[in-house]
């Protein structure tokens, strides 16, 4: 029986011969923010795919509250309550700030018609002001900065109204500064009750924000505990520097 908010059971995916996912087990419990960190081509993004559906698994369970997810379409998974983010934005450049948050709301509600009602343009101009892009609603998507557009990533992932929410790499490609700014956005958005799995490359920010880290090597879930635990972890410190163990995701 399913305990957290999201179960993660046995998932299994393969691409030709490679083993890509290798039996992942995971719970998500109310209320966490986890990190997900690993190699490159460690499966990470494969990991959110299969989660998310965009990527059907060969084996294994994803459980959303009790529901078992694995292998819907990505519109079906949005709607049971687990949106996400992307490394590389997918914003809607020629529309402006708030028609895109306007189309993840229409998306949530199963509707394929880009509405001006007052009703939604309200709510999505809260959604905005909620991550701090409330002075830039009638502005084109694609004349927003990289920091911007990871907040409109955000406000467009949680007009779904989201319980558990994915981020794929949220610093990538950020000022110092944007990180600074968007690191309190995301505990804002946890402590408000979003549960947040986050997949990040910056291991110093990310171990500011998860209390929790998985870490993925080739496939495999190799570790999962605290920020300190994992860095003290002699197979994740050789996953990512071989026998050299450094200065491994210090703060």
């Amino acid at each position: 029986m399913a305990t957290g908010v999201l179960e993660i059971r046995g998932l299994t995916k393969y691409f030709g011969g490679l083993r890509a996912i290798d039996d992942v087990n995971v719970s998500i419990s109310k209320g966490e923010l986890v990190g997900v960190i690993g190699p490159n081509g460690a499966g990470k993004t494969t990991f959110f795919n299969l989660i998310t559906g965009f990527v059907v698994p060969d084996g294994g369970e994803v459980l959303v509250n009790g529901v078992d997810v694995a292998g819907w379409s990505p519109h079906r998974v949005v709607q049971e309550g687990v949106s996400r983010t992307f490394q590389i934005t997918r914003m809607f450049s020629s529309l402006k700030v708030i028609e895109n948050v306007i189309v993840a709301l229409l998306a949530r509600k199963g509707m394929g018609i880009l509405s001006s009602s007052r009703a939604h343009v309200e709510e999505a101009s809260a959604i905005l002001e909620r991550v701090g892009l409330h002075d830039k609603i009638g502005l084109l998507a694609g004349s927003l900065g990289q920091g911007d557009q990871r907040k409109l990533e955000l406000a467009r992932a949680t007009a779904t109204k989201p319980n558990v929410l994915l981020i794929d790499e949220p610093f990538s490609g950020l000022s110092l500064k944007e990180v600074e700014v968007l690191i309190p956005l995301i505990q804002k958005l946890n402590k408000e009750g979003l549960n947040i799995v986050i997949i990040e490359h910056k291991l110093r920010e990310l171990m500011r924000l998860a209390k929790r880290v998985l870490v993925l090597n080739f496939g495999r879930l190799i570790a999962d505990g605290t920020p300190e635990e994992i860095t003290n972890d002699e197979e994740v410190v050789e996953a990512y520097l071989g026998k050299e163990r450094g200065n491994f995701g210090a703060p």
